[in-house]
């Protein structure tokens, strides 16, 4: 595997200030695998960060039914940061349990509020992303700080 230059590692979650585990009860740190990437919140880090984490996804031998939910929560989430962050930014953060994958996206934007939500059968693109990750996830939960959003969607593993 070769090296992408504008791709770098982040640190394990346990060595993160204010990580906390416990809303992912099934991982104890003994069990957990974690890894994560920093990317330039760019257009191509979308298809960089689902590779990154489809090739987790094989290396640590999870369920091969989990590909379609994590590389579309995966898309979803880092979209969002790249289209609406403004920050330079964008990490994903995979933690992997007996039976949940916690998928993190953080960035180092700027919170901006959504102008309107699209009406039910509305044919205008945008505005379900959440909604998307919400039906694939078991719980989805967004953390906005005045210095950038971190969103937590935790996948079932089917165990």
């Amino acid at each position: 595997m070769h090296a992408i230059p504008h791709l770098r590692p982040v640190g394990l979650a346990e060595h993160r200030p204010g990580f906390d585990p416990t809303p992912w009860p099934d991982l104890t740190r003994a069990e957990r695998r974690t890894a994560g990437c920093l990317t330039a919140a760019t257009a191509a880090s979308v298809p960089v960060l689902r590779r990154f984490a489809r090739g987790m996804a094989a290396r640590w031998g999870l369920p091969a039914g989990i590909d379609d939910s994590l590389l579309l929560v995966v898309s979803e989430l880092v979209g969002n940061a790249v289209r609406h962050s403004g920050g330079p930014d964008v990490a994903l953060l995979l933690s992997a349990g007996h039976s949940t994958l916690a998928v993190e996206v953080t960035d180092n934007g700027r919170w901006r509020p959504r102008v309107g939500r699209p009406r039910h059968g509305d044919l205008a693109c945008g505005g379900r992303g959440l909604d998307i990750v919400a039906a694939c996830a078991l719980r989805c939960t967004v953390h906005t700080r005045p210095n950038g959003t971190r969103i937590v969607a935790e996948l079932s593993l089917g165990a």
